[in-house]
C-alpha cells in the first residue's frame, strides 16, 4: 500500500519549518503541500522536497477537491501543519490502518483525555457537542469526528460524494462562509457503517499563524449539514 501525507496550508511557514524536518522521507510515499499561501509556505515545502499544488479556489474543501487527482497513495493523510498535529505519530497511523481499517482518526480524545491543549471552552464544549451529536444519531462511538488528523482510503473520498460541490454548497449560502470536509466525511462514514479505529495524538497549541476557524458560522452549518444527513 502507498500513503500520501497531504499537508493544508495557509501562511503557516512557522509551522512547517518546525514540523516538515521531522517527517523522515521512508514514512510515506508521496507528500503533497496544497497551498493557498503568500508567506513563502510554498517555497519552503518544494525547497524541502515536498511536491506543491496551489489552490485556485477558496476555501477547506476547495483544497481537497482541486488536489485529490494528484494523489498517488492509495491512503492519505490529512495533516494540519500549525503544530496541532504531531508528525510522530505519523507511523502509528500507518501502522494502525494497515490492520485492514477504511480509517484511522488521530483522536484528541481518546482513552479518556477530556481536553486537547489547544482547546479553548468554546472549542472544548463544540467537539464534545459534535461527537454526541453524530454518535447518537448515527448509532457510532468516534472520540473525535472532527479532527483533521486522519488516514483513510483514497477512494473513499468519492465514495462519499465529498468530490461533489453539492454536498457543501446550500450550507454554504446558508451561513456565508467556506466550510471543510471533516464533519460530512466522519457523518458519511457512520451512516455506511464503515470500519475505522482511533488512536490518540496529543493536540499541542498551534504554532504561530493565526487561526482560522470561524467558530458561529461553521458550527452552524456543520450541525445543519449533520441532521439533514439525518433525514436524508
Amino acid at each position: 500500500m502507498k500513503v500520501t501525507l497531504m499537508i493544508l496550508a495557509k501562511n503557516e511557514i512557522e509551522g512547517l519549518r518546525v514540523e516538515l524536518p521531522k517527517i523522515k522521507k521512508e514514512w510515506v510515499d508521496q507528500i503533497l503541500l496544497v497551498d493557498s499561501s503568500d508567506d513563502g509556505s510554498a517555497e519552503y515545502a518544494t525547497s524541502m522536497g515536498c511536491e506543491v499544488y496551489r489552490q485556485k479556489r477558496p476555501g477547506l474543501r476547495a483544497a481537497y477537491q482541486e488536489s485529490w487527482p494528484l494523489i498517488k497513495g492509495d491512503y492519505v493523510i490529512t495533516y494540519s501543519p500549525d503544530g496541532n498535529s504531531p508528525s510522530e505519530y505519523i507511523p502509528e497511523l500507518v501502522h494502525e490502518i494497515k490492520k485492514g481499517y477504511d480509517m484511522v482518526i488521530g483522536s484528541r480524545y481518546y482513552n479518556g483525555n477530556i481536553k486537547s491543549e489547544d482547546d479553548t471552552i468554546i472549542t472544548a464544549f463544540g467537539n464534545r457537542l459534535f461527537r454526541t451529536v453524530i454518535n447518537g444519531l448515527f448509532k457510532f462511538n468516534y472520540t473525535d469526528p472532527m479532527t483533521i488528523y486522519r488516514i483513510y482510503k483514497k477512494d473513499l473520498f468519492y465514495q462519499l460524494g465529498l468530490h461533489l460541490d453539492s454536498t457543501y454548497l446550500p450550507f454554504e449560502k446558508m451561513y456565508f462562509t467556506k466550510i471543510g470536509v471533516e464533519p460530512i466525511l466522519s457523518t458519511r462514514f457512520a451512516k455506511e457503517k464503515l470500519n475505522f479505529s482511533e488512536i490518540y495524538c496529543r493536540e499541542p497549541v498551534r504554532i504561530g499563524g493565526t487561526k482560522k476557524l470561524q467558530v458561529i458560522r461553521w458550527g452552524l452549518a456543520y450541525m445543519t449539514q449533520i441532521f439533514y444527513e439525518r433525514i436524508r
